[in-house]
Formats: structure tokens, C-alpha cells, sequence
């Protein structure tokens, strides 16, 4: 059990938080959020015995363990990925050495009746069933399953750590926190290096965790299938939410209109205590009702109500200049950074105008790689990659954060690359990066990673481009902010790839998916989540997985028809749902046009001026006319999506 009392914490001298108190008990799963800024990390630290707070203390059950993996860490090793995650078993190799000190002595006595002899095999039978639950039994085969688990090959245990980037050296650490068995784990942004399929199999293996687990996390999905409680950290204190994070969402809504409510109903009896003593403050015969209602004001505790945080990004993509119908042609495709170790080969694949493709597949079979061929970073070394004349590339790198010019200030970043007209919309765009005037003349160097993202996807909107290229393009963003991004991707009008492993995010925001695997690419059709409902099935439809009797295979062939249909449908919804939102988009746009052109003719200089050539006339009843064309699809489509749902 963790218990957190009065914990207060200052940057500054302004508090981070102040005063806050919760217990966290034994198998309980806590999700801990909040805007960026607000502590989540400070917090885990203090958890972790990493810093001490101002005031305040952290009380952990006595004999129990902590593993805490931060969001970054630099590991300098000469080990091999194998020897690196045995240390996750030095307590066992602890318990080895002493366990062979007391059978060498327990055999060199004979005084058996002795208390010495009776201790020492009372600390021999602890030490062995401390071992059995440390997992020394099948300690190699949990260091292969959970290493294969993060997408380590077995060729790579051999391999030293140096080898691998510094996403994969914190699946190391990763592997270490999970073997260690610990009663509490502590992870700070533990998605953030995987890729789908790891961070699937991690959400399975912390289900099945037995322990206490505290995390932070911006991935939707991943903290609603583990954590079945919320603490959200907000203006300095903590509200605790027994619920995971979608019920919490709804929760804090009711909450603070609760708290309106009751706040209201507080203001009316202060205004009608008042009026009372004002009306009777002076007549001798009311002298005690007075002073008892003076007394009931001073004794009344306010009722505060919690803020919402308002604040979040807001814009759109600037509208993507017209495009060749093939934006991107690979043939034969070919790449290696290696000689005799291809990363990519013999692939072929289209992507025309206005497609928005996923990349995805396991971290280092190509998805970065084939972006930076897409930007003619790097040339294919066979094959062929054709790029549409007209295209116009807008590229956000998976490390893009990193690679700002950190002497630079936030202001200086965006005019070093904006050019004519734009240069004067530049603090309004900072502006809606949520970049005060005050923040605007700091150097890059001081930012934190999500305010080095939002500067970067900033950039982005510096000049029009028909074919957007992001690669992992939310990590450091928080949720309001990832929501606000997949808005404008949904209504940006041009041609979008893009890498993440944010299965939340990228849920309806595609329409093809790309999967990297074993050096080839494979296209599908649909979202992320048909990807992932195919994928299941051909997990469970394998033939080690298919039952043997005939009659169990009637089963499983009834069973796989049932499934097959219920995802058929299911992607009927989202097809249907995604029209329904392209058109309403459209419609919204095609009014605002609409508007325009009415006040022009609302203008009498204007409209005078277009008697003449009656092309206002023209341009307005052509735009009622797609509005008229845009309803009648929208009622077509609604009613095609209701019908849908109901079956």
C-alpha cells in the first residue's frame, strides 16, 4: 500500500501542488493526468524516492518493492541486451550466493539441536520460498517471453546494448521493472517507444499484474483497458475518480456542475442572509437574529467551484493546392543502410491524392526509413520511387522536436522559415499553439517536449502543402491536444501518411494501412481497427490454434462467421460515420462561403457594381446549389448510418 500525505511541492516559489493526500492499495491500477505542466512526472519521482518534496511524506508498506520507469534515461552499457536484463534477477543471484554460504555450513555442522543450527535453517527455508516467488524457476523462459513480448528477436539478446537506439534501451529497462516481480510499478509515458503490437502485449501482461500499479499515459485506449482508477491533477490539487479514464471524462463534467449548482444555491441564502441583517441591522428587537446570521456567514465554508481548463490548440491546415492524381509510385523498391542487410525490398505500392495512409508495423522494419525515401532524404538503392510533379511535402520527423534550433527563440523559429504575407500571422499562429506573448522570446532550449512539439507542428502551417508526411506526430502531446490534431487532419483536404503507434488516434483517420513486415510492405484497406479485428482473427485461426476434433471445428467455423459479420458491420458504422462527417465538414465550409457572398450582395456598392456581369449572382446561386446537392447527401447518409447501427 502507498500513502500520500500533505504532500506539497513549490517551483518558484508557486506551488506545482499543495496539500494532497490519497492512498493507493494493494492491485489497485491508477491513472494519473492532467495537462502538461501540472506534475504528473514530479509526482511519480517523489513516488519513485527519486525527489523529496517540500512537505509532506509517502509511506510504502513495509518489505515492498518500487519500479519506475521515467520517460527518458541514458544507459551506458558494454552488456548484451541478454546480460542488461538479467540484472532485473540480481536479488536472486543474491539469494544464490547466500544460500550456498549456509548449506556449506549447515554441512559442516553436527550440533543439530543448536539454536544457531535451527536459524540457520529457518533463513535457508526463507530464502527458498523468497526464490520460487521471485520466479528463479523459469527465470530464462520469462526473460525470453517478456523480451520477445517487446519485440526483441532472439538474435538480438546477443547483441550489446550500445547496438540499439535509445527507444529500444528503455524496452530494456521496461523488461527489467516488469521480471523484477516489484509491488508497485511507477511508468511514466510507457507507450512512448513501442510500437502496436508491444504496447498490446504490454496492456496484457499489466491486466494480468499482480501489484500496484501508478502510470502516466496520453494514450486513450491503453489507460481505459488497465487502469480502473483516475487521479487527475489540476490548479494545484488532486480529484480522485474511482473509474477509468472515459467514465472519469464524464465524471469531471458532472462534478463541476454540481459544484455550479450548489455554489448558486449558496450565493442566494448569502444574498438573502445579507438583505435580512442590512434590512434589520438597526432595530433593538432583531438585535439577536442579526448577530446570529453575522455568526452563520463567518461559520459558512465557501463552496469553490474546479476550473476547466479551457485552454487548448486550436487551428486547420491551410487548404492543399491541387495535386496529380498519383502522389507517390514505388517499384521494385529496394533500400538498406547495410550492404547484404536490406531494411526494405522489392516493394511496390501507390498512394494517390487525398488518400490518408497509416504507416505501421514493429519499430525498425522501415516506416521511418520509407518517410525519410518519401522526402528524398535518402535514395532507394534499386527500384524505382516516383513523386507527382505538383506535390508539395509538409514533413514532421519522428525526432522533429529535437531537431529545432535550441539558441533560437519560439518567435525567431517560425520567421527564420516563414516568407511573404505569413510573417505577419506569425504570433497568431504561435497564439494558437498556446504560446503566450511572454513565451514567444524564450529560447527553444528551455521549452518541455510538448511545447517543442506544438512549436514544430507549428511550422507546419507556415505555408500550404497537398501532401502532409507526419511521423509519430503525438508524442509529448497531451490528449486535448491530440484531439485537437486529428480534427484538422480530418478535415485537411490533401494527402496525409502518417506513423503512430496511438491507436486512439488513429482510429478513423485513415483509410488504408500500410504494415511493415519482414522487409515488405502490405496494404490494407479500412482504419487501424480493421487492421487489428483481421489481425485478431488470424492469430486465433492459426494452425496452432485450431481445434482438432471435427466437432470443435464446426464450432470455431460457426464461431468465425459470427465474428466475421459482427466486425463486417462494425465497419459499415465507421465507413458510414466517416461520410457523414466529411459531408457535414463540407456543408460547413460551403455556408461560411455562402455567408460571404451575401453580405457582398448585401453591399449596394457591391451589388450595383455586379449587375453588370452578374457573376455574384452566379457564384451565390452555384453555392446554393451545392449546399442543396450536400443536405440531400447528408440525409442519405445519416439515414444509411442509422440503419446500419440498428442492425
Amino acid at each position: 500500500m502507498i500513502s500520500v500525505r500533505n504532500l506539497s511541492v513549490y517551483f518558484s516559489g508557486n506551488p506545482l501542488f499543495k496539500g494532497i493526500d490519497f492512498v493507493v492499495g494493494d492491485n489497485e491500477r491508477v491513472g494519473l493526468v492532467g495537462r502538461n505542466g501540472v506534475g504528473k512526472t514530479t509526482l511519480l519521482r517523489i513516488l519513485a524516492r527519486e525527489l523529496e518534496p517540500e512537505s509532506g511524506e509517502m509511506v510504502l508498506t513495509k518489505g515492498f518493492r518500487i519500479g519506475y520507469l521515467p520517460q527518458e534515461m541514458k544507459i551506458q552499457s558494454d552488456k548484451t541486451v541478454w546480460d542488461k536484463t538479467l540484472e532485473a534477477f540480481d536479488e536472486i543471484r543474491g539469494i544464490d550466493r547466500e544460500m550456498e554460504r549456509l548449506n556449506t555450513r549447515i554441512a559442516e555442522r553436527e550440533d543439530y539441536e543448536a539454536e544457531a543450527y535451527a536459524a540457520a535453517i529457518d533463513r535457508l527455508n526463507e530464502l527458498s520460498h523468497r526464490r520460487q516467488y521471485l520466479g528463479a524457476a523459469h527465470m530464462e523462459a520469462d526473460m525470453s517471453r517478456v523480451l520477445t513480448g517487446l519485440g526483441f528477436t532472439p538474435e538480438d539478446f546477443q547483441r550489446p546494448v550500445t547496438a540499439f537506439s535509445s527507444g529500444w534501451q528503455m524496452r530494456i529497462e521496461l523488461a527489467k521493472i516488469l521480471l523484477r516481480r516489484t509491488e508497485v510499478i511507477l511508468l511514466d509515458e510507457p507507450t512512448n517507444h513501442l510500437d502496436i503490437e508491444s504496447i498490446q502485449w504490454l496492456e496484457d501482461f499489466l491486466q494480468k499484474y499482480r501489484g500496484s500499479l501508478i502510470m502516466v499515459s496520453h494514450d486513450r485506449r491503453f489507460l481505459n483497458s488497465i487502469c480502473s482508477r483516475t487521479i487527475e491533477i489540476t490548479f494545484g490539487h488532486i480529484e480522485d475518480y474511482k473509474c477509468c479514464y472515459n467514465d472519469y471524462v464524464d465524471r469531471r463534467l458532472e462534478r463541476i456542475a454540481h459544484q455550479r449548482k450548489v455554489q448558486e444555491n449558496q450565493q442566494k441564502e448569502i444574498s438573502d442572509i445579507e438583505a435580512f441583517i442590512e434590512r434589520f441591522r438597526y432595530k433593538a428587537t432583531k438585535a439577536k437574529q442579526v448577530q446570529s446570521r453575522i455568526k452563520q456567514l463567518e461559520r459558512m465554508e465557501m463552496v469553490q467551484v474546479d476550473e476547466l481548463d479551457t485552454s487548448r490548440i486550436h487551428f486547420l491546415f491551410p487548404p492543399a493546392p491541387k495535386c496529380n492524381r498519383v502522389v507517390f509510385e514505388a517499384t521494385d523498391l529496394s533500400f538498406a543502410y547495410e550492404p547484404g542487410k536490406p531494411i526494405l525490398r522489392n516493394v511496390d505500392w501507390v498512394i494517390e491524392a487525398r488518400e490518408k495512409v497509416a504507416f505501421i508495423g514493429k519499430n525498425g522494419e522501415g516506416k521511418s526509413t520509407m518517410m525519410k525515401l518519401l522526402t528524398q532524404e535518402l535514395l532507394p538503392q534499386s527500384g524505382r520511387l516516383q513523386t507527382g510533379d505538383m506535390v508539395r511535402i509538409g514533413y514532421y520527423a519522428q525526432n522533429q522536436n529535437q531537431m529545432l534550433d535550441t539558441s533560437r527563440t519560439v518567435l525567431q523559429t517560425l520567421d527564420d522559415v516563414a516568407v511573404g504575407d505569413i510573417r505577419l500571422k506569425i504570433r497568431g499562429i504561435l497564439g494558437s499553439f498556446l504560446f503566450e506573448e511572454e513565451d514567444m522570446s524564450k529560447k527553444v532550449a528551455v521549452l518541455s517536449g510538448g511545447e517543442k512539439a506544438r512549436l514544430a507542428l507549428a511550422k507546419l502551417l507556415l505555408e500550404p502543402y497537398n501532401v502532409l508526411l507526419l511521423d509519430e506526430p503525438t508524442n509529448h502531446l497531451d490528449m486535448t491536444s491530440k484531439d485537437v490534431l486529428k480534427n484538422a487532419l480530418l478535415r485537411y483536404d490533401g494527402t496525409l501518411v502518417i506513423v503512430s503507434h496511438d491507436r486512439d488516434f488513429l482510429q478513423g483517420l485513415t483509410d488504408k494501412v500500410f504494415e511493415f513486415k519482414n522487409k515488405g510492405i502490405k496494404v490494407h484497406l479500412g482504419d487501424i481497427q480493421d487492421y487489428l479485428d483481421q489481425r485478431q482473427w488470424e492469430t486465433l485461426n492459426a494452425p496452432a490454434n485450431r481445434p482438432m476434433t471435427e466437432a470443435s471445428g464446426t464450432e470455431a467455423s460457426s464461431g468465425k462467421n459470427q465474428w466475421e459479420e459482427q466486425k463486417r458491420k462494425e465497419s459499415i458504422v465507421r465507413k458510414l460515420e466517416k461520410t457523414v462527417q466529411r459531408i457535414e465538414d463540407a456543408i460547413e465550409a460551403k455556408e461560411k462561403e455562402l455567408a460571404a457572398c451575401e453580405e457582398m450582395m448585401n453591399n449596394a456598392e457591391q451589388y450595383a457594381a455586379d449587375m453588370a456581369s452578374g457573376k455574384l449572382y452566379q457564384t451565390y446561386q452555384s453555392l446554393k446549389n451545392d449546399l442543396d446537392r450536400l443536405m440531400q447527401e447528408w440525409e442519405t447518409a445519416s439515414a444509411e448510418r442509422e440503419e446500419a447501427r440498428r442492425q
